[in-house]
This record gives C-alpha cells, sequence and structure tokens, in this order.
C-alpha cells in the first residue's frame, strides 16, 4: 500500500469512528423523583446491569438528576423512569410529552403507581388499586410473583415466550393512545374488597405491559420495577436485551 493510500486509509477509519460516536444513543436514567434503585450501584434491587446492558450495546448511560425539562432533556434520545417515588409537575410531564414528539423513547416501571399517576395519565394508561395476585405460572407459591405469557405486537416482546413480575400494578387503558402489549390470565385478580378472598368481580385479565407512540416517539411500561434490577435482570435477560435495542 502506498503513502497516499496509508493515509485514505487512516482518515477513513477515524472518519468511521467519529460517525459511529456521533450516532451512539443518550440513554437517560430519571434520578430526580425520590428514586432508591439506581444505576450507580451494585446491589441486588439497583439498575447497574440494565446500565451496563445498553452501554454493552454502545448507548451514553447517564442519571438525569435535574428537573426533566425541554432543557435537560436535549441531546437525551432515550429516558428510564424506574421505581419514581415522588410525582413529576405538570410542566414537567408536558416536556416529557414533547421530548417523545421529537422522537424521543420512554421507558416506565411502577414501583409504586400513584406518583406517575399523571404522567400515565397523559399516555391514556389507568393503574389498579392494588397489585395482581395470579393463579397461573405463580412463582415459588406467592400469587403476587408469576410468569406473563401472552404478549402482544411490540419489538419489545418480539420472540418473548414469557417473563418474571414480582408484584405488578395491573395496567388498563383508558384511551387509544396506549395498547396492552404484555397482559395476565383471566383469572388474575386484584384484592379489591381487603378480605384475601377472590371474588368473580375482582377477576380478569389485567395489563402489565403498555405501550404507545407519540410523534415520532414512543412509550413502554410497566407494572412492576423489579423486573429490569439487579437480583431478577439475568431471569427477564431476552427481554431485557429486547427492551434496550428498543430505547437504542
Amino acid at each position: 500500500m502506498n503513502r497516499v493510500m496509508y493515509c485514505l486509509s487512516v482518515v477513513l477509519v477515524a472518519t468511521l469512528f467519529t460517525a459511529q460516536a456521533a450516532m451512539a444513543q443518550h440513554v437517560a436514567f430519571d434520578n430526580g423523583h425520590g428514586e432508591r434503585f439506581i444505576i450507580g450501584d451494585a446491589g441486588p434491587l439497583q439498575l447497574s446491569k440494565l446500565a451496563e446492558a445498553l452501554r454493552t450495546r454502545g448507548a451514553k448511560v447517564s442519571a438525569l438528576d435535574r428537573k426533566i425539562s425541554d432543557a435537560s432533556l436535549d441531546g437525551i434520545d432515550a429516558l428510564i423512569i424506574s421505581g419514581a417515588f415522588a410525582p413529576l409537575q405538570p410542566e414537567e410531564v408536558e416536556a416529557v410529552q414533547r421530548f417523545m414528539a421529537r422522537g424521543g423513547k420512554l421507558a416506565v416501571m411502577l414501583h409504586i403507581a400513584p406518583p406517575l399517576a399523571s404522567l400515565l395519565d397523559s399516555l391514556g394508561i389507568d393503574y389498579t388499586n392494588g397489585v395482581i395476585r395470579e393463579n397461573e405460572n405463580v412463582i415459588a407459591g406467592n400469587p403476587q410473583d408469576f410468569r406473563s405469557t401472552r404478549m402482544g405486537d411490540h419489538p419489545v416482546m418480539k420472540g418473548i415466550k414469557e417473563f418474571s413480575l414480582y408484584g405488578v400494578w395491573g395496567l388498563r387503558t383508558v384511551s387509544s393512545r396506549s395498547r396492552i402489549v404484555a397482559s395476565t390470565s383471566p383469572k388474575a385478580w386484584i384484592d379489591l374488597h381487603r378480605d384475601k378472598i377472590q371474588h368473580p368481580d375482582e377477576t380478569a385479565s389485567f395489563g402489565v405491559a403498555m405501550a404507545g407512540e407519540v410523534g415520532k416517539g414512543g412509550f413502554l411500561v410497566f407494572g412492576d420495577d423489579a423486573i429490569f434490577q439487579n437480583k431478577f435482570i439475568d431471569g427477564n435477560m431476552a427481554l431485557a436485551t429486547n427492551l434496550v435495542g428498543w430505547l437504542k
């Protein structure tokens, strides 16, 4: 290879690396709403393995410690809100909507549902007033821990036969903005009467994951935040891999 060709090769390789760096997706984990399970901790209930899975796929990963706004979301391609304990303010919900409209991806995992009521409402999603109890695919005899085997049409669910949940809020569609993409069996129930007895009016199939599109972007909401925590992610790795691919 002559000197000219060598120099051209070096320039081409440098250009490719520069282009790849410029195309790297930036995924931010919200850390400004009382989240207790974070990416910077390797404990069993933390999210460091999910963050590492994103980095392995070439994404830039960071924690968003500021208020959600157009400015704080500038340069971010995907936002994860997992285990929030404090509500988003109305202006933050509006900023999230604008973020998705211009192409951003939003993934939400619920620990307790009420703090995210306003965000969920903006997505056309309602939630049950208690966690689901299952009668099928129960894990270790605990009806609140079970495997979902009913999947809908969404890239994150492609090829997924089942995934495990550990105390999940039921999700319901309240507008055409959202749809169920994973659900329970029709034998699942919520203890509405608070008597620990299953009644017919408490029994139904509930959504455990919902999705929708907003402008050029979209959202995915899981009724449980344990599914991608360090302790449980290995058992849900196929789902986590699909999630990482969708976020990128």
